[in-house]
C-alpha cells in the first residue's frame, strides 16, 4: 500500500488510490472511487460513490464529495463545505444516479469553509470561492466570487492574489489579459 489510511476510516472495494495519498480519520471511501496522488482527505470526509479525484487534491474536514461531483487536480475545498447533486431532492421519491447533476469543480480551484456549490455548475480554473458564499451558476477562470447567492467580485491570480485593475500579480509577476470577459494569462 503506497498510500495512507487512518485505522478509523474505511475503504470500500474497488476503490483506487494514488501514491502519497493521506486519509485521515473517520472518512469513508465509497465503492468505484478514483483518487489521484498526494491527495489529502482530513477527518469525517465521504466521498461517495463513483466519485473522481485527481492530483494534488486536498479536501478539508466535514465535507462529503457526492455522486456526481468531479474534482480535477489540485481543488482545494474548505472545511465543511459543502456539494450537492440532486436540485430537487424527496426522501419519498428519491431519483438514483440518474437524477443527479454533474458537478465540475477544474484545475487549481479553491472553495472556502462553509461554501455551498450547488449541483450542476462548473467552477473554472483557478476560481476562488469565498467563505460562506453559495454557486448558484458557472464560475468563470480565475473569478473571485462571494456572497448568497455568489457574484464575481474580481480576478484572483494563479498564486491565489488578488488581482488589481492593471491585472499584474504583484508576489509572482503574471500577467492577464481580459478577452470577451474572460481572463487569460498573457504570455511574453
Amino acid at each position: 500500500m503506497n498510500y495512507f489510511v487512518h485505522e478509523s476510516s474505511y475503504i470500500d472495494e474497488n476503490v483506487t488510490i494514488g501514491e502519497d495519498t493521506k486519509v485521515w480519520h473517520f472518512s469513508h471511501v465509497q465503492k468505484g472511487t478514483q483518487i489521484g496522488e498526494k491527495c489529502s482527505l482530513g477527518q469525517n470526509v465521504n466521498i461517495s460513490n463513483n466519485v473522481k479525484i485527481g492530483n494534488g487534491v486536498k479536501i478539508q474536514n466535514n465535507v462529503s464529495v457526492y455522486e456526481g461531483v468531479e474534482l480535477e487536480d489540485f481543488v482545494f475545498c474548505g472545511p465543511s463545505m459543502v456539494f450537492t447533486n440532486d436540485l430537487t431532492p424527496r426522501s419519498k421519491y428519491p431519483k438514483g444516479t440518474e437524477g443527479y447533476k454533474r458537478t465540475l469543480i477544474k484545475y487549481g480551484a479553491s472553495i472556502g469553509a462553509n461554501a455551498t456549490i450547488v449541483c450542476g455548475n462548473t467552477v473554472g480554473r483557478w476560481a476562488m470561492i469565498a467563505s460562506g458564499a453559495v454557486v448558484t451558476k458557472d464560475v468563470t477562470d480565475y473569478a473571485i466570487m462571494a456572497g448568497v447567492p455568489a457574484k464575481q467580485r474580481g480576478w484572483v491570480c494563479e498564486c491565489g492574489q488578488v488581482l488589481k485593475d492593471d491585472l499584474k500579480c504583484k508576489d509572482c509577476s503574471r500577467e492577464y489579459i481580459l478577452i470577451d470577459g474572460k481572463l487569460e494569462e498573457k504570455f511574453k
